[in-house]
Parts: structure tokens; C-alpha cells; sequence
């Protein structure tokens, strides 16, 4: 996974000129679960056709130009190893952020399951 990829393939669009924000996440494997648990690894499991979904109409959401996400799916990893990469590119800050963060919660709310290992 390479956040710098995603950001230069989001710059070769031919809609770029209307770019004013670029906003990346990268999730990453924590070391303790949400409830203190210390955590040697987890693995993903990513429903694909809701994922399409999802980026479909947060695209469709005012000021956006593209939306890239890349999720390690079925395969164990371990503390510290990317999990989510997420672009939004848009017009106007406000814009942008508010597509990041709708995107981001459909995907984990909607579109992601994790199972963790715990030590």
C-alpha cells in the first residue's frame, strides 16, 4: 500500500484543476483493542460490491472529484501494518472533510469486518 501512489493517481485525473484539497487517512493496526485488550494482529474482510457503493455516492456529494480507498482484506496482519488507505479529493475544504469522514464511517460501519487476534 502506498498513500504517495494513491495521491499521484488522483493527480492524474483529468478533473484536477477543480482540486483544492487532497485528505488521506491511513488506519493501521493498533496494539490494544478499543477496550484495552493488548492486540498481536487482526484480518479484514471487505464486502467489495458495498465498498463500490459507497464510493459511488460519497463521490456524488458536492465539491468531490475522487474518492480512492485500498483495504488489506484476507490476510493477517500485525501491529503496526497498514490496514486502510482512504483519498478524497475535492474543491473546498468543507467539502472534503465531510466526504472523508462519511466515507471512512460507511466503510467501517458498512463495508469492513475485523477480526482481531488477541495475545
Amino acid at each position: 500500500m502506498d498513500l504517495n501512489a494513491l495521491v499521484a493517481q488522483i493527480k492524474r485525473h483529468p478533473e484536477f484543476a477543480r482540486v483544492g484539497m487532497v485528505l488521506c487517512h491511513q488506519g493501521v493496526v493498533r496494539g490494544a483493542a478499543r477496550d484495552g485488550r493488548p492486540v498481536r494482529g487482526l484480518r479484514v474482510a471487505v464486502d467489495r460490491a458495498r465498498l463500490a457503493q459507497v464510493v459511488a455516492e460519497n463521490k456524488r456529494r458536492p465539491g468531490i472529484v475522487e474518492i480512492l480507498v485500498h483495504i488489506e482484506a484476507d490476510r493477517d496482519l500485525a501491529v503496526g501494518d497498514d490496514v486502510m488507505l482512504l483519498a478524497v479529493a475535492g474543491d473546498i475544504r468543507e467539502n472534503v472533510i465531510a466526504a472523508l469522514s462519511a466515507t471512512l464511517n460507511a466503510i467501517k460501519a458498512e463495508v469492513t469486518h475485523k477480526t482481531q487476534y488477541f495475545t
